[in-house]
């Protein structure tokens, strides 16, 4: 297979979840296998989000918050100001002729880019077996879920959605849902673990760590 390019970046600014939505979908349906795959780097005011097999009852009251119904995988989730937020818009038959094996790859290289980037600012991050997303794996605040992650992967092999990486925000309203449909699952961001770092310096070394997983060779 010849070499990859890396993909564009394109910065959004803070945008509303829909509008964000909607053009992920019609980039999708508009690509070709000449387009380039491209990275959106994004901050969404606040929305809770719900994946194909989220149980609407498991928010609880939204106060509010707009909810809206997706297409990705995964249950419900918060987005709000100060949290980082990446979709991957990519096209998985260019990585590997199999893009169904690709698929579980891709997982596990976003969850490690998400490691990589906590441990970039000391922060201890790891996996939990069937429960997509990166908890913390030390201290007082161990087994706290500080990135989600949530998938749409088409026939075609081009996906859409991505992750999402708590840095510094008002995490209260993850108190009026069940996160990622457990109940009592604590949320954490890295301003209350002590990292100083700024939102557009976390966006940059997520970005940095994704395209490194996404070059590298292989399983992760």
């Amino acid at each position: 297979m010849s070499a990859l390019s890396s993909p564009v970046i394109r910065q959004r600014g803070r945008e509303a979840y829909g509008i964000t939505f909607d053009a992920m979908r019609a980039f999708t349906d508009a690509r070709t296998e000449r387009t380039d795959d491209e990275l959106w780097v994004v901050e969404h005011p606040p929305v809770f989000t719900l994946g194909l097999a989220a149980d609407p009852s498991h928010v609880h009251d939204a106060h509010g918050i707009p909810v809206v119904q997706t297409d990705r995988g995964g249950e419900v989730t918060f987005h709000g100001p100060g949290q980082v937020v990446v979709y991957l818009l990519l096209d998985l038959r260019r990585r590997q002729s199999d893009s169904r094996l690709f698929a579980r790859e891709l997982v596990s290289k976003i969850e490690q880019a998400v490691i990589d980037t906590l441990a970039a600012y000391n922060l201890d991050g790891e996996r939990k077996p069937g429960a997509p997303g990166i908890y913390l794996s030390s201290g007082l605040q161990q087994g706290a879920k500080i990135a989600a992650l949530g998938l749409k992967i088409r026939g075609s092999g081009h996906t859409y959605h991505g992750v999402s990486l708590n840095v510094a925000m008002d995490l209260t309203p993850f108190d009026w849902i069940n996160p990622c449909g457990y109940e009592g699952l604590a949320t954490v961001d890295m301003r209350s673990l002590g990292a100083q770092a700024t939102l557009a310096e976390v966006q940059q070394t997520l970005i940095a760590q994704l395209i490194a997983q996404l070059n590298a060779p292989g399983n992760t």
